[in-house]
């Protein structure tokens, strides 16, 4: 589970950010929001509200970044514009097996180097005293090298930074890298990160084709999200029912010159009331969105993974995602976990769904962007766990809040058209 993550030069990131996914245990409200392991309490969901432009997507860029520099993948990492520096820093502290971990890197954008990487083990007694342990620090910038296998040490300084370490290497030669390395893949294969208004129909796809307990799941999710819908599955091109006026050429030399992936999405099958339809032809934009993230919903919660959503309401009910955060939350939920942009304020409810940690807001003006809980705001500020928060988001007591000055826009189009007509045109 992500329990922090940091970023400082870093996309819309110029000043350091930390996003936090620690339970404040002075609250008792809401306990089955909050998974509990070996002293280590950290919530289920958050959800992070904004203004557009404002920064969201950054945050969940800077997710995917790590996963990727984890999993030797393309970390697309950029610094910040607005600065000269092109040194970007990212930092995530996580459990993985009930340990607590931390690894934080240093990419130079402009020489496409690796400066710095750490990785300290965090223990913490029955005391909740915590504890550092340093496995690795590798920082060339200042010629400081620390290893836990020792005989690595020498080598450090004259291998190559265009890449994290533990790529670089064959780490079966050395113990505690080696070890390493298994705890940051492992972890990292565990998250999925996904844009809702960009969301490809495969991954849903992939699961269908297999008759299963999983499979079952995700299609009950999809038939309860959509009310009207009796079953949704993925057929063969021989089961799809054709028009009459098309009998006499047979489904797979219609398809022939298809892409794959284009025939895939014909296979899936919706059925309303006894009759089988292509669900890409005659669903709604929102039950193919639905359709897409149910898989992934379905597998975070069957499998304890990590679920990463960019505008998860984008063009889905709030019920429903309501529902889908609820589920997350609930008390049967033991070890997966959501993080989420989204717009929807029937979300931010302290009343009925979150804890006041679990509710985030990202911000900007001219001197930077700013990431902050809706925790920092105390009882001393008039916010409590039982205050309409809604309400008070609306009236920006949370600032986040977007001032678009439509009115102004409008009378300015007015005003445009009157003096058009004026002069004849």
């Amino acid at each position: 589970m992500i329990i922090e993550i940091r970023a400082k030069n870093c996309y819309a990131f110029d000043e350091q950010i930390v996003f936090s996914m620690k339970a404040d245990m002075r609250s008792k409200k809401f306990a089955s929001n909050v998974h509990r392991e070996n002293n280590f309490n950290v919530l289920k969901t958050a959800g992070i509200y904004g203004p557009n432009n404002s920064g969201k997507t950054c945050l969940i860029r800077c997710i995917k970044a790590i996963k990727n520099v984890l999993l030797n993948k393309k970390n697309e990492l950029m610094s910040n514009i607005f600065t000269d520096n092109s040194i970007c820093e990212l930092g995530i502290t996580f459990l993985y097996e009930g340990r607590k971990f931390e690894y934080d890197f240093k990419y130079d954008s402009a020489k496409e180097e690796y400066v710095y990487e750490s990785f300290v083990e965090v223990l913490k007694d029955q005391y909740n005293n915590e504890k550092n342990v340093c496995w690795l620090r590798r920082d060339s910038l200042n010629d400081e090298y620390i290893c836990a296998d020792t005989e690595l040490m020498v080598m450090m300084p004259v291998v190559a930074k265009n890449n994290v370490l533990f790529h670089l290497i064959d780490t079966g030669k050395f113990e505690h890298i080696n070890e390493m390395k298994y705890i940051l893949m492992g972890f990292a294969d565990k998250v999925d990160v996904i844009n809702m208004n960009n969301i490809p129909l495969k991954h849903t796809i992939e699961l269908m084709k297999n008759k299963n307990r999983l499979q079952e799941k995700v299609v009950d999710f999809i038939k309860n999200a959509d009310l009207y819908m009796d079953n949704f599955e993925y057929v063969e091109m021989n089961d799809i029912k054709i028009k009459a006026g098309d009998a006499d050429e047979r489904a797979e030399e219609k398809v022939l010159n298809l892409p794959d992936s284009l025939m895939d999405q014909i296979r899936l099958v919706s059925t309303y009331k006894g009759v089988q339809v292509p669900s890409m032809l005659f669903d709604s934009t929102g039950t193919k969105k639905i359709a897409a993230i149910a898989s992934y919903v379905i597998e975070a919660l069957e499998q304890g993974r990590i679920l990463v959503v960019d505008e998860l309401d984008s063009s889905i009910h709030f019920r429903l995602t309501r529902a889908t955060v609820a589920m997350f939350n609930n008390a049967l939920n033991t070890d997966a976990q959501m993080i989420f942009t989204v717009h929807d304020v029937n979300l931010m409810d302290c009343k009925r769904l979150f804890r006041k940690e679990q509710i985030w807001f990202v911000d900007k003006d001219n001197d930077g962007v700013y990431v902050y809980s809706l925790a920092d705001f105390t009882a001393e500020n008039g916010v409590r766990d039982t205050s309409d928060i809604i309400e008070k988001y609306r009236k920006g007591a949370f600032a986040a809040l977007p001032d678009p000055e439509l009115i102004n826009s409008l009378l300015s189009i007015k005003g445009n058209v009157k003096e058009g007509e004026g002069d004849g045109k």
